[in-house]
């Protein structure tokens, strides 16, 4: 998954179009969530779940959702699906 540090420019996988943090805190559920910012103001965000699970809805279109038990899926930003499963 994308990795990067509070308000970094720098490129984390999105080709020429790197992202940069614009919030993050915690919900009244206790889960977190940040959002960001793409070079080309494009969004997206990701929160992490006091079960486990976490979601990225990714600037360049794609998603990616792990449920904290070994199974996951990702979308690309085309519409293709791939899921693992534990």
């Amino acid at each position: 998954m994308p990795k990067g540090s509070s308000n970094s420019n720098s490129n984390y996988g999105y080709g020429s179009e790197g992202y940069a943090y614009t919030g993050s805190g915690t919900n009244s559920s206790g889960n977190h969530y940040c959002s960001r910012t793409g070079s080309e103001g494009q969004s997206g965000y990701h929160h992490s779940n006091n079960d486990g699970s976490y979601y990225y809805s990714n600037p360049n279109g794609s998603t990616y959702y792990n449920n904290g038990n070994g199974d996951s899926r990702y979308t690309s930003s085309s519409g293709q699906t791939y899921s693992k499963s534990k």
